[in-house]
């Protein structure tokens, strides 16, 4: 299967688990939030998989899932949960990409 496929699933299904516990929250625009997180979580599982560093799989993802989680973290100040998600899904999908 091509990288770029496995990024789009891997995306996918890391945006699908970030939105899940969002339904149970409330937000001034829910679905404004939802989407963007969406979208956030679905660039790292995608770029993680179709992204050539010359650095273990499991690091590659971590860095990405912290770097382009920690925007999000500095706008909404919950850096604990938003970091924590972009880098545990960004090992993930660095375990698995390699």
């Amino acid at each position: 299967m091509a990288n770029i496929v496995k990024g789009l699933i891997a995306g996918t299904i890391f945006g699908v688990v970030s939105i899940i516990p969002m339904f149970f929250m409330t937000f001034e625009s829910k679905t404004r939030a939802m989407t963007a997180s969406f979208i956030s979580r679905f660039a790292i599982g995608f770029i993680i998989f179709n992204m050539d560093l010359p650095i273990p799989g499991w690091a590659k993802g971590g860095l990405v899932g912290l770097i382009l989680s920690l925007p999000d973290a500095i706008v909404t100040k919950q850096y604990g949960p938003i970091l924590g998600l972009g880098l545990m899904g960004g090992l993930i999908c660095g375990f698995i990409s390699k």
